[in-house]
């Protein structure tokens, strides 16, 4: 499964949006997981590649203060998130916050994962990269 491409959304409720059916059809079931993604967005996860993920986390040693922060960055923030019939789901508004979401998202494919940004922060991102 690689997730790719850019899908712009927009929010039907406080924090519920529809994850677009392409990015739907390559999760297996319907709970996916979110969490904190660097750069200030959201990272979201297949259930079973997100478990393959946290182990490898796990096994990292505690007695380096990088990965320690990494685990508590990545894992205070974890969401399993459930997608109804219609593919909606649920911020948490943790998340929301974080991510500086409102009323319209992007969502987009990185491969293994999608990311859930907000549509100015990503553009910034993006001239960024391309400077």
């Amino acid at each position: 499964m690689v997730f790719f491409g850019e899908y712009l959304v927009s929010f039907t409720g406080t924090g519920r949006v529809v994850l677009p059916k392409k990015l739907r059809e390559l999760l297996q079931g319907n709970i996916f997981i979110v969490t904190k993604g660097f750069n200030f967005c959201l990272a979201g996860y297949d259930k079973r590649d997100w478990e393959t993920k946290a182990k490898d986390l796990l096994g990292v040693s505690l007695l380096e203060q990088d990965n320690l922060e990494k685990r508590r960055f990545i894992f205070s923030s974890t969401a399993y998130i459930e997608i109804d019939d219609q593919g909606r789901f649920v911020i948490p508004k943790n998340l929301l916050s974080y991510a500086k979401l409102d009323t319209k998202a992007l969502i987009v494919g990185v491969g293994d994962h999608f990311e859930i940004w907000d549509p100015q922060e990503w553009e910034k991102y993006v001239r960024q990269v391309k400077s």
